[in-house]
């Protein structure tokens, strides 16, 4: 074939009066050339049609088809190779997909359009992750779509839980100002358990949350996207319209920018079905009002509180008042915040921290700790005890860092002190510090394995109890040491 500029050149000059034979004879081409191309300034490459090793085995394999319409390569070609047939799958393949391209004709869906605030489509999609520190969290978008108008809310959550679902509808609702009859769900866990055909169970949390609103799910069928397609294309276009060319710091400035986007892209834009703006056809829809009491959609947990006046929640540690140590209390977390409580009380707030192996303190939990430790020091038990000398303090200091209850083990103490003496307690003490055996029952052991307990004569009984419970610091003899040198010296 010649070049489209000498082709070009033929119908000028044949424009201009010039015979075939001056054209070829200018051009230097045949004059069957010049005549092809008058006739035809687009003449078709004659296709060749060669031989393939499958022709005289198209019959057997249409049957084949017949018999099994999705029958997989690999059967096909041991039938045929009993047959004769010695080429190789890749062939085969090739022909098969000629084939039932040809057979299979496009699926045909037909356009359901909503009334004005009949139903909502939601749908899950994942965007990647964000990375707090060394942390990374997976990051999904949570899409929502009032059907009639094409109106959409999407929120981005770390998570696609039960919480975070319904969290991200009941704001739906409050952006939409308020909810459907109807809203279509696939069949994530979170709204459908269960479904044998045209049988569905869905998730009961997901039932109790929809309940106030008095609205009904619908599920979609399996692989059937399009039943959805409004919401599946609100994805679609939050991933070429939105995503690209964005950087976002954390959770807060994702939603953020996404919200900002809505407001002055999606929801704004003239919608290529409907030939109206979102928010101008949801003017139009009336939605039903919202109850007055909303569910409390927070995520929540029992937990109890440890030794260190903190709760262990989603890798990290979130501190509580101190008084709340040994105590179950209730966490309730959202996307932004984590609120403890007890007895229904509220005892403490935290901004939610997405890094994980953080402790989240607030420094007034602190400040309560060290309270009671200055407290607990100025008890009379405990300053009878450290009185018996720095092996002593340095006990109690070990009981408080292996967070052993200090004061019952004091008291223990004190007791054995009583029965074996100073002496021989701060012997125990030294040894069980040597081998770290913290605890008033490793003293009491290494006392009853060594030691003779002293003759014990019960002090006299006072009628007034309190008294019985006097106890006095040991005496410092370093300081009668120093005042008896004092007086040699004079």
């Amino acid at each position: 074939m010649i070049d489209r500029q000498t082709v070009f050149e033929i119908h000028r000059l044949h424009h201009l009066g010039f015979e075939e034979r001056k054209i070829a004879r200018t051009l230097r081409l045949s004059r069957p050339t010049v005549k092809k191309y008058i006739e035809n300034p687009n003449p078709q490459k004659p296709k060749i049609i060669k031989a393939s090793k499958l022709d005289p085995y198209r019959d057997r394999i249409a049957a084949l088809l017949e018999k099994d319409p999705d029958v997989s390569a690999a059967v096909v070609l041991q039938r045929i190779r009993q047959d004769g047939f010695d080429g190789k799958i890749t062939i085969l393949r090739d022909y098969l997909r000629t084939v039932r391209g040809q057979q299979r004709q496009p699926a045909v869906f037909i356009r359901f359009e909503s009334r004005p605030g009949q139903q909502m489509q939601i749908d899950w999609g994942h965007f990647g992750s964000l990375v707090y520190g060394e942390t990374m969290r997976k990051l999904y978008a949570l899409a929502v779509i009032e059907c009639y108008s094409r109106a959409a809310y999407v929120e981005f959550t770390h998570s696609q839980n039960q919480a975070c679902l319904h969290q991200g509808l009941l704001n739906a609702f409050g952006f939409f100002g308020g909810s459907p009859e109807e809203v279509v769900v696939d069949n994530m866990l979170s709204a459908v358990t269960e479904r044998q055909g045209p049988l569905i169970r869905f998730n009961d949390a997901f039932l109790d949350f929809l309940r106030p609103f008095h609205i009904t799910p619908i599920a979609c069928n399996r692989a059937a996207p399009h039943e959805k397609g409004k919401v599946e294309n609100v994805i679609k276009y939050l991933r070429q319209n939105f995503w690209p060319l964005r950087s976002f710091t954390d959770l807060g400035d994702v939603n953020r920018q996404v919200r900002h986007w809505l407001d002055t892209v999606a929801n704004v834009r003239t919608h290529q079905t409907t030939g109206k703006r979102p928010l101008q056809r949801l003017a139009e829809v009336r939605l039903r009002p919202l109850p007055d009491l909303l569910p409390d959609c927070r995520q929540t947990e029992q937990l109890k509180v440890y030794n260190d006046f903190a709760v262990r929640f989603d890798g990290n540690v979130y501190t509580a008042p101190p008084w709340a140590i040994g105590k179950k209390i209730t966490l309730k977390a959202d996307q932004t915040s984590v609120t403890l409580f007890y007895q229904e009380k509220k005892i403490a707030y935290h901004t939610r921290c997405w890094q994980r192996g953080v402790r989240i303190e607030t420094p007034s939990h602190k400040e309560q700790v060290k309270k009671l430790k200055r407290k607990l020091w100025l008890d009379k038990d405990i300053a009878a005890f450290s009185s018996l000398g720095p092996e002593a303090v340095a006990y109690l200091e070990a009981l408080a860092r292996v967070r052993q209850p200090i004061k019952k083990n004091v008291s223990k103490l004190l007791a054995l002190k009583d029965d074996y003496g100073a002496v021989s307690v701060i012997y125990a003490i030294k040894k069980a510090l040597l081998h770290n055996a913290i605890g008033a029952d490793y003293i009491e052991n290494i006392l009853y394995q060594e030691m003779t307990p002293k003759r014990h004569h019960p002090p006299v009984r006072l009628k007034k109890e309190a008294l019985n419970h006097i106890r006095l610091p040991e005496p410092s003899l370093v300081e009668y040491d120093a005042h008896v040198i004092k007086r040699i010296k004079k």
